[in-house]
């Protein structure tokens, strides 16, 4: 009976699922065309602030830490890798945000100390071009993908990435590893979790972890 019981309960939670994740599948090895428009790079926006407004988040004066989680973002086009600008989510011309030379040579930016005299950064934010995605936010309160690519004015939905958009550009998504099958935009952003878009042709390996 007990032995039953395992079974049973092993049956409902595979038929659950997680959240639209399945287990790691090869994507489509189809090269992506380059689209007309909104093609890559893509770079931090100069309205970093509107764009926070615009996502649901409430810009601040300065960073918080009560929750401080770091995700990981990649971004395939064709095999290569795709640079996450440094800086989206703050005001970089505001004089008290601090730069700082990162080990590759590129600017970073953050260190907020005293605070800005007006709103300068969101709780969602890059502080280098390295994909880690920062929420320090004053309230437990997680951040969604989707919050994200608003803040970095690049179009994510289940269609389309950039100007990349299905049928013309395969697309498929991985959070640590498993292919995801729902809504791109609703992935929750969690401590050393990892997430991989992959537009056309793929890379060797799928990245399954935080800094892998």
């Amino acid at each position: 009976m007990k032995s039953l019981v395992v079974v049973a309960l092993a049956l409902i939670l595979s038929a659950c699922g997680g959240g639209g994740r399945k287990p790691a599948s090869a994507p489509p090895s189809r090269p992506a065309p380059t689209p007309a428009k909104d093609a890559p790079p893509w770079l931090a926006p100069a309205t970093p602030m509107q764009l926070t407004r615009r996502a649901g988040l409430t810009p601040e004066t300065h960073e918080f830490v009560f929750l401080h989680i770091h995700s990981h973002l990649d971004v395939f086009v064709n095999g290569t890798p795709m640079v996450i600008p440094a800086a989206i989510g703050i005001e970089t011309h505001d004089p008290q945000v601090r730069r700082f030379k990162a080990p590759d040579g590129t600017t970073a930016y953050g260190g907020i100390n005293p605070p800005c005299a007006q709103p300068c950064i969101s709780p969602l934010h890059t502080h280098f071009d390295d994909g880690v995605l920062h929420t320090e936010a004053k309230q437990n309160q997680f951040n969604r993908l989707g919050q994200f690519f608003t803040e970095w004015n690049v179009r994510l939905d289940d269609k389309c990435v950039g100007g990349f958009c299905k049928p013309a550009a395969p697309l498929a998504v991985y959070v640590n590893g498993d292919r995801y099958t729902g809504d791109p935009r609703a992935i929750k952003l969690e401590d050393r979790e990892e997430i991989a878009i992959v537009i056309g042709t793929p890379p060797q390996t799928i990245p399954s972890s935080f800094g892998s």
